[in-house]
C-alpha cells in the first residue's frame, strides 16, 4: 500500500475533519463539566446527546485517518501501522455500538424506568457501558497510537508525529490508573490523551500529509 494521491487526499480530509470534531468535542465537553452540580455527576443534556453524536460522526474520519497513516508508513514499518489499523477500528466499532445505544435506548422506559438500568446505560462508575468505554480509548486508541508512533521517521515533522502520538497513548493508558483506583477523576487523565494531545497529532499529521508528495501509481499515471 502507497502513499497514493487518492490517500494523500483522504488523509488530509479526515486529520481536518478529526481535528474539528475535536474541537467541537472539547468545547461541548467543557461546557458540560462547567454546569455540573458535583463532580461525581455525569453530564446532563442537551451537552450529553451532543458528546455522544461527536464521537459517533467523528470515529470513521478517525479510522479513515490512520488508513491514510498506513499508507504513509516506510514499507519496513507498515506491520507497525496496519497493527495500528486494527486497534482504531476496534475502538470505532466498539464506541459507535455502545454510544449508539446509550443514544437510542438508555432514555427508552423499557430501560430507563428498570433498577439495574443505572448499571447498565450509565456513565457514572461502575456501569457496563462505563467500562467498555474504558476499554475502547484507554486500551484500543492508546495501542493504536503506541504502535503507530514508531513509523515516523526522517523529518523533524515526523518527529514531532512520533512524540506527541507517543504522549496521547501514554496519557490514554494512564487513565486506567483511575479504573485501579475506583477514582474516575483520576481517569481523567485520559482525556488529555485522546482529546487534547490527538488534537496536536492531527494537525501535525496534516502538515505532514500536506508536505508529502504523493507516490506515482496507475492511478494518476
Amino acid at each position: 500500500m502507497e502513499f497514493t494521491a487518492t490517500a494523500r487526499r483522504l488523509g488530509l480530509l479526515s486529520a481536518a475533519a478529526t481535528a474539528v470534531l475535536l474541537v467541537a468535542y472539547a468545547g461541548t465537553l467543557a461546557v458540560g463539566l462547567a454546569l455540573l452540580e458535583s463532580p461525581d455527576h455525569p453530564i446532563r443534556d442537551p451537552m450529553f446527546s451532543i458528546l455522544e453524536i461527536l464521537i459517533i460522526v467523528m470515529m470513521p474520519s478517525m479510522v479513515v485517518l490512520m488508513v491514510a497513516v498506513h499508507a504513509w508508513a516506510p514499507r519496513s514499518s507498515k506491520t507497525l501501522s496496519l497493527i495500528s489499523v486494527v486497534f482504531m477500528g476496534l475502538l470505532a466499532g466498539l464506541t459507535c455500538s455502545l454510544h449508539f445505544v446509550v443514544l437510542t435506548l438508555s432514555r427508552q422506559p423499557a430501560f430507563a424506568e428498570q433498577s439495574w438500568a443505572s448499571l447498565l446505560m450509565s456513565f457514572k462508575w461502575p456501569s457496563v457501558v462505563y467500562s467498555l468505554d474504558i476499554l475502547g480509548w484507554d486500551i484500543f486508541f492508546a495501542l493504536s497510537m503506541l504502535f503507530a508512533a514508531p513509523v515516523f521517521n526522517g523529518s523533524r515533522l515526523a518527529g514531532w508525529v512520533r512524540a506527541t502520538m507517543t504522549a496521547s497513548g501514554v496519557l490514554a493508558l494512564a487513565g486506567l490508573i483511575g479504573v485501579a483506583l475506583g477514582n474516575m477523576q483520576v481517569r481523567n487523565i485520559g482525556i488529555l490523551g485522546y482529546v487534547v494531545v490527538f488534537l496536536i497529532v492531527c494537525v501535525l499529521l496534516a502538515f505532514l500529509f500536506y508536505r508529502t508528495a504523493p507516490a506515482v501509481s496507475q492511478e494518476n499515471e
